[in-house]
C-alpha cells in the first residue's frame, strides 16, 4: 500500500507542476502584451546568450569533427565520400545543433535563471516587488523568456555553421576528401527545411529552459539546500522535456 500510495502522490505532483508551469506560461504570454522593457530584454539576451556563444561553438565544433572523423572513413570503404558532407550538414542542422545548443543552454542559462530568481525568493526580494505593485512575472520572468526565444535560435545558426566547418577541416585534411566534393555535396543533399526545422526546435527549446528556469526558482525552497535542490533540478527537468520535445517535433517537421 505504501508503494502505491507514493505512486499516486508522485502523479499527482506531477500532475500539479505541469498545471502551474502551463499557468505562468500562460500568465507571462498575457503580459508580453504589455511590453516589457527594452532594456532588461537586451540585458537578458547578452547574459544568456552572447555569454554562452563560446561554449556552444566550442561544442558544436568538435562535435561535427569528431562526427566526421568516425563517418568518412567508413562512407570512404563503400566509395560513398561524396555523400559526407550532405550527411554531416544534414544531421548537424536537423539535431546535433539545436540539440546540443539546447543541452548546453539548460546546463548554464537554466542553472543561471534558476539561482538568481531562486536566491531572490529565499531573501523575500519577490516579495518586496509584489508590496511595490511590481509583478514578479512580468518583471522577471517574460524578459527571460524573449531573451531565450531570440537568442537560442541565433545560436543555433552560429552552431550550424561552425560543426559544418569542424567536419569540412576533418575530411579536408584528415580523410583526404576534395574541397569541392565536401562543399557539393552540402549543395546536393540539404535543402532550406533542414535548418529552418532546426530553428522551430531552437525556439521550443529556449521556452523550455526558460520557462523551467523561472519556475524552479519561483518555487524554491527556504535556505541555500533549497536553491541548490532548485538549480539541479532545473538542469535535469529542462535536459529531458529537451530530449521528449525533440522526438516530437522531428516526427513533425521531418516527416
Amino acid at each position: 500500500m505504501l508503494f502505491l500510495e507514493s505512486i499516486g502522490r508522485g502523479v499527482i505532483n506531477g500532475m500539479e507542476s505541469v498545471g502551474k508551469l502551463v499557468l505562468l506560461l500562460i500568465e507571462a504570454m498575457y503580459h508580453v502584451r504589455s511590453r516589457p522593457k527594452s532594456t532588461q530584454v537586451f540585458q537578458q539576451m547578452s547574459h544568456l546568450g552572447v555569454d554562452s556563444l563560446p561554449i556552444v561553438l566550442l561544442t558544436i565544433l568538435f562535435t561535427g569533427m569528431v562526427m566526421t572523423l568516425q563517418s568518412a572513413n567508413e562512407f570512404i570503404k563503400y566509395g560513398a565520400q561524396s555523400s559526407v558532407g550532405g550527411v554531416v550538414a544534414i544531421a548537424i542542422g536537423r539535431e546535433l545543433a539545436p540539440v546540443l545548443t539546447g543541452v548546453v543552454l539548460a546546463g548554464r542559462v537554466g542553472a543561471a535563471i534558476t539561482a538568481e530568481i531562486g536566491s531572490m525568493k529565499v531573501t523575500e526580494q519577490i516579495d518586496a516587488l509584489r508590496v511595490m505593485a511590481v509583478n514578479p512575472v512580468a518583471y522577471l520572468v517574460v524578459p527571460r523568456i524573449l531573451a531565450c526565444i531570440v537568442m537560442t535560435p541565433v545560436l543555433v545558426v552560429f552552431a550550424d555553421v561552425i560543426g559544418t566547418i569542424g567536419g569540412y577541416l576533418v575530411a579536408t585534411l584528415y580523410s583526404g576528401i576534395g574541397s569541392f566534393t565536401y562543399l557539393h555535396s552540402i549543395k546536393v543533399f540539404a535543402v532550406v527545411n533542414d535548418v529552418t526545422g532546426g530553428l522551430v526546435k531552437a525556439v521550443v527549446f529556449g521556452v523550455i529552459i526558460a520557462l523551467i528556469g523561472c519556475y524552479k526558482g519561483l518555487t524554491t525552497d527556504p535556505g541555500a539546500e533549497g536553491v541548490g535542490r532548485a538549480t539541479t533540478s532545473s538542469v535535469v527537468t529542462s535536459i529531458i522535456l529537451i530530449f521528449i520535445s525533440n522526438y516530437f517535433l522531428s516526427l513533425i517537421l521531418f516527416r
